[in-house]
This record gives structure tokens, sequence and C-alpha cells, in this order.
């Protein structure tokens, strides 16, 4: 596979700011894996929550969520990674703020289902 073009722009970073931008890219893929892993609990294992349309509906919106955290998790990576070659401030992303809202909607519909069922 070549290198990207983007990895001869600018200087080489201290390896050390290379190293904790590749923690946090793998930070975000384990919370992408546990999303994954709880949509995939959730509708193996709440069988008692009903209705049993909200959940597969809940389960599969976490999955989806799984997979575009994943693709947002390279793609925040691959800005980081060029903002730092290029001695530029880290470019915001909206990742979070979005994500909170997620689990807070998921919370919202889990308690929901566990007070009605």
């Amino acid at each position: 596979m070549p290198e990207p073009a983007w990895r001869h722009e600018g200087t080489e970073p201290d390896y050390r700011f290379t190293l904790a931008n590749e923690r946090t890219f793998l930070a975000w893929i384990r919370t992408a894996l546990a999303l994954l892993a709880g949509g995939v609990l959730l509708h193996q294992f709440a069988t008692e929550l009903d209705p049993r349309f909200a959940v597969t509906v809940l389960s599969v919106g976490l999955g989806v969520v799984a997979a575009v955290l994943s693709v947002l998790s390279y793609t925040r990576w691959r800005a980081n990674e060029i903002a730092i070659r290029r001695g530029r401030p880290l470019p915001f992303s909206w990742a979070l703020p979005i994500l909170a809202g997620v689990c807070l909607v998921t919370s919202a519909v889990l308690v929901v289902l566990l007070i009605v069922g």
C-alpha cells in the first residue's frame, strides 16, 4: 500500500505527538466497538423489553453509530496528524457532542422501556 501524500507534508513531528494521536484513535475505535457490543447485547439479551421493535431499532442504531464512529475516528486521526505536521491548531470535531447526544438518547429510551415494560 503506498504511503499517503500528506505524510510528506510539513515536518516530521515528535514521535510522542504521533503516538498520542494514535492512542486517541484507538480510544475512539474502542468506543465504537463498545457501542457495537452494546447493540448486539441489547438485541440478544433484552428479550423482556417491549415493544420489541423499539429494542431492535435501538440495537441497529447503535450498530450504525459504531460504523460511523469508526470512519470518523480515522478522519479525525488523519486531520490531527496533518495539523501536527503543519504546526497548525487541531481541528474542531462535532463527533464529541453528537456522540454524547446519542448516548443520552439511548439511555433515555432504555429507561423509558424499562419503566414501561
